[in-house]
């Protein structure tokens, strides 16, 4: 099963706000204390998640028609990848991340950077991404990838 990737559309901002909000209630808190990964998801609102579609470029993993995850971009930067737990371990986030690694080398841009959560480090490390500092007082850590 491969995932059709497509932008989003404002009638996706409730399902990708629940894939983020139950991604990190149920992945993150597996590399992050819990607490804190439950702090995260509570900030969370639909919102803003329609503000992230309005500010950045949202794209879409569909498998067999359902949103199994989702990715944003803006200029060089990730600025979000999330995976549906249920699609978890499919190869969907590694997926989208080469898509949107693809979409942007397209155009032109030589690095991708972004910032990951403690949870996250070792999914994008393992994927060639480099630590570009220490990590931020909220908790990110900034990374990138020269994307050739």
């Amino acid at each position: 099963m491969h995932p059709i990737y497509r932008p989003a559309r404002s009638d996706d901002a409730l399902r990708l706000f629940e894939i983020r909000r139950t991604s990190i209630l149920e992945l993150a808190s597996k590399g992050m204390p819990a607490g804190e990964a439950a702090a995260w998801a509570a900030r969370l609102t639909l919102a803003g998640m329609e503000r992230k579609l309005r500010e950045f470029e949202v794209w879409v993993a569909e498998l067999n028609g359902v949103a199994a995850g989702w990715g944003a971009i803006r200029d060089g930067r990730l600025e979000g990848l999330y995976t549906a737990p249920v699609f978890a371990g499919r190869g969907v986030g590694s997926g989208l991340l080469a898509w949107l690694e693809d979409l942007m080398r397209e155009r032109g841009i030589s690095e991708l950077c972004a910032e990951a959560s403690s949870n996250a480090r070792e999914f994008y490390l393992r994927r060639g991404y480099q630590f570009t500092g220490s990590q931020r007082p909220d908790g990110g850590w900034p990374i990138a990838r020269e994307l050739r």
